[in-house]
Order: C-alpha cells, then structure tokens, then sequence
C-alpha cells in the first residue's frame, strides 16, 4: 500500500477527488440537460423538429399573421373611409323655426326647418299657415346658401341650424312674440 504522504498518494487523492467532483458536476448537468429537454418538448411537441426549425416556422407563421392583419387594417380603413363620407352626407345641422306668416292671430302655426350636412348643404322646409289653407316650400341650401331666395324665416333657420341652437326649437321671424 502506499502511503498518504507520498507524491504518488497525494496524486491519488487529488485524482479520487476530482473524478468525485466531476461525477458530481456531470449528474447536475444531466439533470439540467433533463429539464431542458423537457422543456423544449413543452414548447416543440414530441416531433421531430429542432430549435432552429421551429424558429424558422414561428417566423414564417408570424410574417403569414402580421400580412393577415396588414390586409384587414387596410379593409377596415376603407371601411372607416366609407363610413366617415357617409356621415358627412347625414344630418348634422338642424332647427325649427315658429312664426305668425300672415301677422294673424292663428298662434304662429308657420314653420321653416333647416336640415344641414356637414359640408353645410340640405334642405328648408317652410310650411306657410293660414286659415283655410297650408302651403309647403322646400329650398335647397348649398354651403350655407339658398340656391333660391331665402325668406327672413328661412335665412334665420338656416343661421340657427348653423350655429348649432338646433338642439331646442327657436322661435322667431315675423309676428313672433318678443
């Protein structure tokens, strides 16, 4: 037997010690290396593909998505496009304006109403009361403006409309009370 002391001793102990720690040190890795396959079979599946060729199809898949939504941005943004000139044609503007036509004592039963879209074009609608009879006149109005004449009762629909007083009757014109 040798002893402890000698050079060939101590080269035995330090070789027992670090074949220990690599023994040691290999069941660690082992064990990581264990987990790490598990978790790549987590994220890959039981298939055959490796890291890189599961990457290269998660790109490819991302690239098939991100030109998916690309395509249904640009439909939606027409859509959107579509709506918003749609809306522009829609009543957006509007008033109702009551007055006394003929200066009677008929309860101010005449009306003009200012139908506008945002470009400030539509319509007024003016319903002339008198005893025995009611008239209907429609003008167009083209950027604020009657294509035709606007009587005062007319005019001052329109202005009413366009100031956005729309919300509540106005009431106003000729005979009105003050």
């Amino acid at each position: 037997m040798h002893d402890l002391t000698s050079t060939a001793g101590i080269v035995a102990v330090a070789a027992g010690g670090l074949a220990l720690v690599a023994i040691v040190t290999s069941a660690a890795l082992a064990l990581r290396l264990r987990r790490v396959r598990a978790d790549q079979r987590a994220v890959l599946g039981d298939g055959e593909d490796d890291l890189v060729a599961h990457a290269a199809a998660l790109q490819s898949r991302f690239e098939a998505l991100s030109e998916y939504v690309q395509d249904a941005v640009a439909r939606l943004d027409n859509r959107v496009q579509l709506a918003e000139h749609r809306l522009d044609r829609a009543v957006a503007y509007r008033s109702l304006i009551r007055y006394d036509a003929y200066g009677e004592m008929s309860g101010r039963q005449s009306t003009s109403i200012a139908l506008l879209d945002a470009t400030h074009s539509g319509v007024v609608l003016s319903s002339i009361h008198h005893r025995d009879q009611t008239r209907l006149y429609a003008k167009q109005v083209r950027a604020g403006q009657g294509e035709l004449e606007l009587s005062p009762e007319e005019d001052e629909a329109v202005r009413v409309a366009l100031e956005g007083d729309g919300d509540a009757p106005a009431t106003g014109g000729r005979g009105a009370a003050s």
